[in-house]
């Protein structure tokens, strides 16, 4: 067997690690449970049990692709190595006052996030270019080594370099990594030159700081899992998913570790872009609910939204603007502190509140019988009838209802005078109506109306919750394809190599430079050519144009995508209007009179996606046969109702299942409410629609 057309997954979530090998284009998968200490040993349990699933040996395997949670939650745990700064003198606190904008305006006593390093890791160096990138005032070699001389003698591990306006000029922070390279040698060095070469200094900073302060952890990750692989007979290459939704090398991924943050969710998006193709849906709403959180993103004509700028570690429950702001591209996605294992409690005004905290894999939610006492959201499924307790993850999790009924009944329902079904039918409420209304929010935000849309769930907790999700939002079509347990490790399967490079150079219309233009994006295109290109030697490589403007005087920008003619041939009458019917779209009018300004420039260098042969839906083979009955409370109804069980493996081409309904399958289970139909479409996707809706 040719093991290079061999290639594995590998998406390590919060509460599961997922793996996925595709063999002549069968897929084989297993969830098995994080290890957190050391991450590496969840994938090597995993890929054993997948190999003996293919019939194939560790060695066999010609390429794996990993995704991962562990830069996200060493920012959100404060976990990264110990981290200085070097900035220019007068800037040493710009990663503490942040923007100074209120994410809560009327809260008088709000807590802004503390910055990830504290202010005597802070150093300053006596240099300064303007905003044009002339030099005002030379770094002085000396002044930098007596500040490595200083780094030195406090034991820093790792060092983040941001100085004022070097996205124009990196000069002085590139001679300040010469000076730490002799003074320092074998202390890690990012400069915010490299890792974020964009104007706006607090997010620029802060993602440097972020690079250098979770650089050291993931190097280290990253060497162990390719010596842990090597020790097994994996000796082949490694590829690492980045948060915009392409590949990069192993090295790449090492050095610029803040570009993983977000990787896994990104990888569930490309997958609902490659169902999308394959439905020639051009609206599609995906959703992704694991064991830690939910995420949801937008894709228009089977491409993910992007965005530049995304927050981490929100403290005010995922307010935006509490959090840390990371500048890199970035598939845009709301995230909710909602997974299977986000926990509930009640606040001070005696609601249900859930999330975002998290049981995790340990000890888990209460049924997993390790200890957990609070009730989570997994929980509540089991007492609804969502989930069979003999057969959860294919059998290999025993749930223990009776442990769930007690912590959702002494920690919801004892002070709400609540049985354990009304808290639990409560506690998934609050979960579905936050989802909804984060879907809601994020689709007014970008004009758009959910009712034109289909859904797309996948992760672990998706399919449980995607019937009423689509109740609640109005959207009459949902597809649950095959492998929606592991969604986001197929996606990385489905990934191109990818790497956007970005630079702000600003620039009004008024004072349009052609030439200027053409030499930026062909210098920006081999740079992120390059990059792609020592990943993949051999594929054709296509470059996408993307330029930000707004109006003089607006705060922010928006984006608009140019061909590769418009880039080549730069003409200020064609970007004008490109900006204007986009601002249209967006705002539904347009500012006459105003002149209008590019601040951010941008190409993403990337490898052919894959092409997808659409289907032809399935005909009408009847009804599907049922194996079982269960008890399942139905959300809408407010009621239990008698639903039949359907095994998700018997169900045949064009077969239907009427709600309320349980499909069950060794990852995941998908609820049928009473308002939905499902019909089995050829390639084994669960086509979910509204009773009397044609799909």
């Amino acid at each position: 067997m040719d093991n290079s057309a061999i290639r594995m997954g590998v998406d390590i979530g919060g509460t599961f690690t997922d793996v996925v090998i595709e063999v002549e284009g069968q897929q084989f998968s297993t969830k098995v449970l994080t290890t957190y200490i050391a991450p590496e040993n969840a994938i090597i349990d995993g890929m054993h049990q997948v190999c003996i699933k293919a019939n194939i040996s560790p060695a066999d395997i010609g390429q794996i692709i990993h995704g991962t949670t562990l830069a996200t939650n060493a920012l959100i745990e404060r976990r990264g190595a110990k981290t200085a700064l070097i900035t220019t003198e007068g800037f040493r606190d710009v990663i503490e006052m942040r923007t100074e904008s209120r994410f809560e305006q009327y809260d008088l006593n709000l807590t802004l996030p503390e910055p990830l390093i504290q202010r005597q890791s802070r150093f300053t160096i006596s240099e300064r270019v303007d905003a044009t990138g002339s030099v005002l005032i030379n770094l002085d070699r000396a002044e930098v080594e007596a500040v490595a001389d200083e780094i030195k003698f406090a034991g820093y591990d790792s060092i983040a370099v941001g100085l004022i306006h070097s996205y124009l000029n990196p000069n002085h922070e590139r001679l300040v990594r010469e000076v730490l390279a002799e003074k320092l040698p074998g202390v890690m060095v990012s400069l915010s030159s490299e890792v974020s070469p964009q104007m706006r200094e607090y997010e620029r900073f802060n993602t440097v700081v972020a690079n250098a302060y979770i650089k050291p952890l993931m190097k280290s990750y990253l060497g162990r899992l390719k010596g842990r692989l090597e020790d097994e007979g994996t000796d082949c290459s490694i590829f690492l998913m980045h948060s915009g939704g392409g590949i990069i090398s192993i090295e790449s991924a090492a050095e610029f570790p803040v570009r993983l943050v977000e990787s896994g969710p990104a990888g569930g998006a490309v997958f609902a872009a490659n169902i999308a193709a394959r439905y020639g849906l051009d609206k599609v709403l995906s959703f992704d609910m694991g064991g830690t959180t939910a995420k949801i993103c937008l894709i228009k004509n089977q491409t993910p939204k992007t965005s530049r700028v995304f927050e981490v570690a929100r403290t005010y429950r995922f307010k935006k603007g509490s959090g840390m702001p990371i500048s890199i591209p970035v598939i845009d996605m709301v995230e909710i502190g909602a997974g299977g294992g986000s926990l509930a409690h009640i606040d001070s005004m005696r609601q249900i509140r859930v999330g975002p905290e998290s049981a995790g894999s340990e000890p888990g939610p209460a049924c997993y019988g390790q200890g957990g006492d609070k009730p989570a959201v997994t929980d509540a499924d089991l007492v609804l009838g969502r989930l069979d307790p003999d057969n959860f993850a294919g059998g290999s999790i025993q749930l223990h209802a009776d442990s769930s009924a007690d912590a959702l009944v002494n920690v919801l329902g004892k002070p709400l005078n609540m049985d354990a079904q009304t808290a639990a039918f409560g506690l998934a409420e609050v979960v579905d109506e936050n989802m909804a209304n984060a879907a809601r929010v994020h689709a007014v935000e970008n004009g758009e109306d959910l009712s034109e849309y289909t859904m797309i769930a996948f992760g672990g907790a998706a399919p449980l919750h995607a019937g009423r999700l689509c109740e609640k939002l109005g959207v009459d079509r949902l597809l649950v394809p095959t492998g929606a347990g592991v969604g986001s490790a197929i996606g990385f399967l489905r990934a191109p190599f990818s790497f956007e490079a970005n630079r702000s150079v600003y620039m009004k219309l008024s004072d349009f430079k052609p030439k200027m233009i053409q030499q930026l994006l062909t210098e920006l295109q081999n740079e992120a050519t390059g990059f792609v290109r020592s990943c993949d030697p051999a594929s054709d490589i296509k470059s996408e144009f993307k330029v930000y403007m707004r109006y003089t005087g607006q705060g922010w920008e928006i984006p608009i995508y140019l061909t590769a003619e418009q880039a080549m041939a730069p003409d200020a009458a064609t970007f004008l209007e490109l900006f204007e019917t986009d601002y249209a779209y967006l705002f539904g009018r347009t500012v006459d009179g105003m002149d209008v300004e590019i601040t951010v420039w941008s190409v993403n260098a990337t490898t052919p996606t894959e092409h997808v042969p659409q289907i032809s839906l399935a005909t009408d083979a009847g009804a599907a046969t049922s194996v079982d009955r269960r008890a399942l409370f139905d959300p809408a109804l407010a009621a239990v109702t008698d639903a039949q069980v359907v095994l998700r493996d018997e169900i045949i081409e064009g077969q239907t299942v009427q709600g309320p309904a349980v499909v069950t399958e060794d990852e995941t289970t998908i609820i049928v409410p009473s308002s939905r139909q499902v019909t089995a479409q050829p390639d084994g996707t669960i086509d979910m629609t509204t009773k009397g809706a044609r799909a």
